[in-house]
């Protein structure tokens, strides 16, 4: 009788020992599901790497402002600046993974690793994209007193050729996206240019209008008031497609330099395991407040072009500019100064 009984009590026995093992991890489980389910039900901090004022903080206030009326919590922006937006970087890259922390990334942002050795994050392992939310056209502009002749790329390279010493050209900074771009266009080409660098898109416009330097590769949104008061003339816009708000204006790529594609643009991060569910849902009402004609016109009047990817189309812009805009830097040699 005894030895019939036995086995089915060792069964027993196993099975209440893993159910009470199992337990903790099946509660751990739902718990999870659960509070992934209730985001968000506090604040979510966008951290903007960019001073108040320019695209990057007005573009995620815009956003900002719809997704917490969406999502019916407050969405906070916090203005950290500083090495390209690198100290935001590594700021949001150890927080929590819980979406309650969101970056809005921008170009020089993505690119630091590449330029500054402290850093202290890796773009493309350190975070998880979420969506792309817009893109910055950058514009090549001359000062028309300097160069009245000069009214289009080829005009500029052809005067550039001409000089018996290289023709001077400012950007934002050393490693500006304005920099780079510049850089890819004398490679691809095959003229030579000397970049003046400034501490910043303001003074380098000023100084362009003055007259002190006679080009510029600007962003479209800073440079935009000059070029339609006939202070600067715009010859070329890196991106491949014209832009709205100068529809006459070509394209490098239409003015012979094929292939040719420089867009400074931003889009929402999170630190790296951020649940999937948290950023679809992100993702997902960032596509809506971009598809709004009223959110689109305000992202132009920034100078911003609105611009929706998911995040598998933004992880694999952000690997492939991370790779050939730092090729570029490397086989250059620049650094910051």
């Amino acid at each position: 009788m005894s030895t019939s009984r036995t086995p089915s009590l060792t069964r027993f026995t196993r099975r209440a020992a893993l159910a009470l093992a199992t337990a903790p991890l099946l509660a751990s489980m739902a718990g999870g599901a659960m509070a992934q389910a209730a985001w968000p039900d506090k604040m979510i901090k966008l951290i903007v790497p960019f001073p108040a004022g320019g695209p990057t903080d007005t573009a995620s206030r815009i956003v900002g402002q719809k997704l917490a009326e969406r999502l019916k919590q407050p969405v906070v922006i916090e203005n950290k600046a500083g090495a390209s937006g690198s100290i935001a970087a590594a700021q949001v890259k150890k927080s929590p993974a819980d979406g309650y922390t969101l970056m809005m990334l921008a170009t020089p942002t993505l690119l630091a690793p590449h330029l500054y050795k402290s850093a202290g994050y890796d773009t493309v392992k350190d975070f998880t994209p979420v969506a792309t939310v817009y893109d910055l056209p950058i514009v090549v502009v001359v000062n028309p007193q300097q160069l009245p002749n000069v009214t289009d790329l080829k005009g500029l390279i052809a005067y550039a050729k001409t000089q018996k010493t290289p023709l001077n050209y400012t950007s934002s900074g050393v490693g500006s996206f304005g920099h780079l771009s510049m850089e890819l266009l004398k490679q691809l080409a095959g003229f030579d240019m000397q970049h003046v660098p400034y501490k910043g898109g303001v003074p380098a416009i000023t100084d362009t209008i003055g007259g002190q330097v006679p080009v510029m590769y600007a962003d479209l949104v800073a440079a935009l008031p000059h070029i339609q008061a006939g202070k600067l003339r715009a010859i070329a816009v890196g991106s491949p497609q014209r832009v709205t708000v100068l529809p006459d204006l070509k394209t490098i790529a239409e003015q012979g330099i094929k292939g040719y594609d420089a867009v400074s643009w931003g889009g929402l991060l999170a630190p790296v395991g951020t649940p999937k569910a948290v950023v679809d849902r992100i993702a997902s009402e960032v596509q809506q407040i971009l598809a709004d004609k009223d959110i689109q016109d305000k992202l132009r009047g920034a100078g911003a072009i609105a611009y929706y990817q998911n995040p598998a189309q933004m992880g694999q812009r952000v690997q492939q500019d991370y790779t050939r805009w730092g090729q570029l830097i490397r086989d250059k040699g620049i650094a910051p100064e």
